[in-house]
């Protein structure tokens, strides 16, 4: 599918109350430092953006992951002619635009301001943008808007601008800064700079001589003045055109590294836009310096330092979606990322669990630890980088920090119960849950720096997921210090002990041993009649610890798939979890009725997307396996829904999946070939994509037998 055929509003219709994805039309390139998004009000809100809306703010110049996160380092930019009433607020300023002929996609903008008859274009660059504004009326102007805090600067030539951004509601730095650069290629003819409050804001009127079009080129740096003036340099030379070609050239890489052929084609503009936004997250929080080396702005020290760095991206929510992905399509990109991640643990003392930019503490445990092990597995970090990453995630699990938003929390009582006891901590069966899997990560990347004592001491940790299992509701239950069951037990209420979900969500995270969990029923309640029972009742819930109903509730309910919330990442391994019993089938009938909740509209996804991980669950659904424990080198099979699908892998290896029968009433396999011969395990190994060949899955009406096949990995197997 071609770039210019993705639409960036996919997934933008939301609010506060209810998510169709709460992403934004976001143009730049992969990874890109910073992002270009219409703004379509002046309200101090995350959700500046409407699908919706016909008003037309200017172009956000943003660094939101996330409505919940907020943005930061972020102005905006508006074209404007006539005269501007600067005794009005800039809720008067706003235009009016078409949104059925604007054009939204990854690698450019163009927008006509109705109201004020400019047209705005956007080509983004890795650090910057050429933004081009065409007049059709006199008296042409371009606005700077700064919310909170802002100054500006004029050369003396009148035709370059320095802005100094400082809107980050720091954590760990009250000097964070943002540093702009705007370049004219006319000359500013006057300027005016006001304040506004309720809500705050600096902006710069800067008028022109009457013209047809004015270009701007932007260059931005964390760092400072002097290196968004190297950024610049790199633009001298560069046109409008020439940089939208490189941006679009830099999204088709990304798109092209899938080749996908069916007859359901808004299903596969669906996958393409999923895709696309796969490729959005982590940002680079890196910049390359007048030598052509990487530098960065050490926010705890306020150091610029050399090496990588990235921001934006929560590991709670992509830990076990994207980077297994990256694993598969983008090897390098994923290297170079874990670098980055540990220069943030030699800068806060800790490794990362929420970067905007810097730490910000939100969710529970430490699932980076993930990342590293499905690096460490899949050969994408070195010997010595794993050493060091296990030094790492050993400090994690070991060293209590005096700061919660650092490390594990309750690490002394962790080790000392066994679990976390709900009379002390906050969302304790998912503390306890997660840092028995963090534990099973550990123990895979000391197996392979030969650490067997090691690897053994947190094989057994990671068996700690039993204390809190409670045989007579097959449910993961909190206990007290006392070690006694949480009283008055009730199985849909969120919160409290829960992350963003009740004990249905929740009690399955046991990504590291299934087997292991499985043997925990009994006969009277087996973990398949539990499995059952978790899709089939109503998709219930009461407010709980919350004390009101949070949109991850309504989304929920919004679609009757029992208590599997696909709308948020605790289900996202849900319904492959019925590929470890005697039925398989109820997988692929699951994946494929859920991969029905997606589309390629404004509201494009069931529930908050976070970084590419929900479009990352859905890329697998199709794909027709999912990385249900990473940190091995196992993807649990469900079903493949394309006619035909290519993955262009390293090494110009390819890996060709076909689904043969591919029919919508055909919602199961039949039996499955790889390269020619008969599978009978239910998951496929990582070197058995990356080594090439072609997987054949034959579909069928009804289900097939499915016994005698090799059940995916489990620690308590292994």
């Amino acid at each position: 599918m071609q770039v210019s055929q993705i639409d960036t509003r996919q997934g933008t219709n939301n609010t506060a109350d209810f998510s169709h994805g709460n992403t934004l039309p976001y143009t730049g390139v992969p990874f890109g430092m910073n992002y270009f998004v219409p703004q379509t009000t002046f309200e101090d809100t995350s959700w500046y953006f409407s699908p919706t809306s016909h008003q037309f703010a200017g172009i956000k110049i943003t660094h939101q992951p996330s409505p919940w996160i907020g943005d930061f380092s972020a102005f905006t930019l508006t074209g404007a002619t006539g005269r501007i009433d600067i005794s009005s607020k800039s809720f008067d300023q706003v235009g009016s635009y078409r949104p059925d002929e604007a054009i939204f996609n990854p690698h450019q903008i163009s927008i006509y301001d109705q109201r004020y008859e400019v047209r705005t274009q956007v080509a983004p660059t890795e650090y910057g943008a050429i933004f081009k504004y065409s007049f059709d009326r006199s008296e042409p102007k371009v606005i700077v808007h700064i919310p909170k805090k802002g100054q500006f600067k004029l050369n003396a030539n009148q035709d370059e601008l320095d802005l100094l951004v400082q809107n980050f509601d720091a954590h760990f730095n009250d000097d964070f800064k943002f540093y702009a650069k705007l370049k004219f290629d006319k000359k500013i003819q006057s300027t005016v700079t006001l304040h506004q409050t309720n809500p705050d804001y600096d902006w710069m009127i800067l008028s022109f001589e009457d013209t047809d079009e004015i270009n701007v080129r932007l260059a931005t740096s964390f760092i400072s003045f002097e290196q968004a003036d190297v950024a610049l340099t790199r633009l001298n030379n560069s046109t409008f055109e020439n940089v939208k070609q490189l941006a679009q050239d830099g999204w088709q890489h990304y798109l092209d590294l899938v080749d996908v052929t069916d007859r359901n084609r808004t299903k596969v503009s669906t996958f393409y836009h999923c895709l696309y936004r796969v490729f959005l997250f982590p940002q680079k929080c890196y910049e390359i310096d007048e030598n052509n080396d990487p530098i960065h702005y050490d926010l705890y020290n306020n150091q610029v330092k050399p090496g990588y760095l990235y921001m934006n991206n929560g590991f709670w929510d992509t830990s076990k979606s994207v980077y297994p992905l990256f694993s598969l399509l983008a090897k390098d990109e994923y290297h170079q990322m874990l670098l980055g991640f540990y220069n943030s643990f030699l800068e806060s003392g800790y490794l990362p669990k929420w970067l905007a930019p810097e730490e910000r503490g939100m969710m529970p445990g430490t699932l980076i630890d993930a990342v590293i092990a499905d690096a460490s597995v899949k050969g994408i970090l070195t010997p010595d980088e794993m050493q060091q990453f296990l030094d790492a995630m050993l400090k994690g699990a070991n060293v209590e920090s005096s700061d919660e938003r650092l490390g594990r929390v309750g690490m002394g009582d962790f080790n000392s119960y066994g679990y976390l006891p709900f009379d002390k901590y906050k969302e304790s069966v998912n503390q306890t849950l997660d840092y028995t899997f963090s534990d099973f990560c550990i123990s895979q990347v000391a197996k392979l720096v030969g650490n067997d004592e090691l690897a053994a001491k947190y094989e057994k940790s990671a068996l700690n997921y039993q204390n809190i299992f409670d045989p007579e509701t097959g449910l993961m239950r909190p206990k007290d210090s006392e070690g006694e069951f949480k009283p008055d037990f009730d199985s849909i209420s969120w919160g409290d002990d829960y992350t963003e979900g009740s004990s249905w969500q929740n009690s399955f995270a046991v990504y590291h041993d299934v087997n292991g969990l499985k043997e925990l029923y009994s006969e009277d309640l087996t973990f398949e009649q539990t499995l059952i029972k978790l899709a089939n009742q109503k998709p219930s819930f009461n407010v709980g610890g919350y004390g009101f109903q949070i949109h991850e509730m309504t989304e929920m309910s919004a679609i009757d798939f029992g208590q599997i919330a696909i709308s948020n990442q605790p289900s996202f391994h849900l319904p492959y979890l019925f590929a470890y019993t005697d039925h398989p089938e109820y997988t692929q009938l699951l994946v494929k009725q859920l991969s029905n909740q997606f589309n390629d509209s404004i509201d494009g996804y069931p529930g908050d997307e976070d970084n590419g991980s929900m479009s990352a669950w859905y890329v697998f659904a199709c794909l027709g396996f999912y990385p249900v424990c990473p940190g091995t080198d196992e993807y649990v099979f469900g079903i493949s829904q394309f006619d035909k699908i290519v993955l262009n892998l390293q090494d110009n290896k390819k890996f060709t999946i076909r689904s043969k029968r591919n029919y919508p009433q055909n919602q199961f396999v039949e039996s499955r070939l790889l390269n020619g011969k008969k599978l009978s395990q239910r998951f496929i190994k990582q070197d058995q994509l990356t080594s090439g060949g072609e997987l054949v899955s034959n579909l069928c009406l009804l289900p097939a037998d499915a016994n005698n096949e090799e059940l995916p990995f489990s620690l308590s197997n292994n």
